[in-house]
């Protein structure tokens, strides 16, 4: 469809864990379209819902049927004629919205790890938590834990690490836990709990909230700048 622009347009393909503009819209699954910097089409429009939502919107859905595609076609081609014209305000006007993925705060909900001891909300007042979803089948995911034991060794008390494993196998978590043996909260992470912490769609996902319990940053995904952008925000408010 961009030939038919004459150049006038190209495709640029972003991995969702390392797109600026997912960031910036707080898209955290995929596929996602954009035009510029307006969003076109998130994945409930293509009937990808997330966990927990109504199966509602679905424009192009479902996708493999020829009017969907037709659909789908023209409003993309609308969208950069709109561009081209310089009518950015108008194309606006017709991006797609995006609901809410993070949750505002830390949930009120007692954590329960692999030794059956129990953590409740209150007992991580006054530290910074980062939450880590992850899965045992998730090769990305296996990479990134060893390194929640480096933060917690460079932070000590004033961090809270919780990693909860989603749809992952109790013996496979347990033997990854005691294998490792790091310094962080094992939780098994059941549907309705996982569904408490946002739209939680793809693994890694990493969750920090402040000392108030209010969300302060969320990372989707594995980039190979991961790893310095949690550090970072983790020094801003661990003090």
């Amino acid at each position: 469809m961009v030939a038919e622009f004459g150049g006038k347009a190209k495709f640029v393909s972003e991995n969702y864990g390392g797109s600026e503009l997912a960031k910036r819209f707080g898209v955290t699954r995929y596929p996602a379209i954009f035009v510029d910097d307006i969003l076109v089409a998130t994945p409930d429009d293509f009937g990808f819902y997330g966990k927990g939502e109504d199966e509602k919107g679905g424009r192009y859905a479902p996708l493999k049927s020829a009017a969907a595609h037709e659909r789908f076609r023209a409003d993309l081609k609308s969208m950069i004629d709109l561009i081209l014209a310089g009518k950015k305000d108008a194309a606006r006007a017709q991006a797609a919205p995006v609901k809410p993925g993070e949750v505002a705060e830390f949930p009120d909900v007692t954590l329960t790890d692999l030794d059956g001891k129990t953590l409740t909300r209150s007992e991580l007042k006054e530290r910074v938590v980062l939450v880590d979803l992850w899965a045992t089948w998730c090769p990305p995911c296996r990479g990134t834990l060893p390194w929640l034991g480096e933060l917690k060794k460079r932070f000590g008390d004033r961090l809270a690490i919780v990693a909860i494993a989603v749809e992952s196998k109790e013996d496979a978590v347990r033997k990854i836990a005691n294998d490792l043996n790091l310094p962080v909260t094992w939780v098994m992470g059941s549907p309705d709990l996982v569904r408490l912490f946002g739209d939680v769609s793809a693994v890694p996902t990493l969750l920090v909230f402040d000392r108030e319990g209010h969300s302060a940053a969320a990372f989707y995904g594995a980039p190979p700048t991961l790893h310095a952008e949690v550090e970072a925000k983790l020094t801003s408010l661990v003090k």
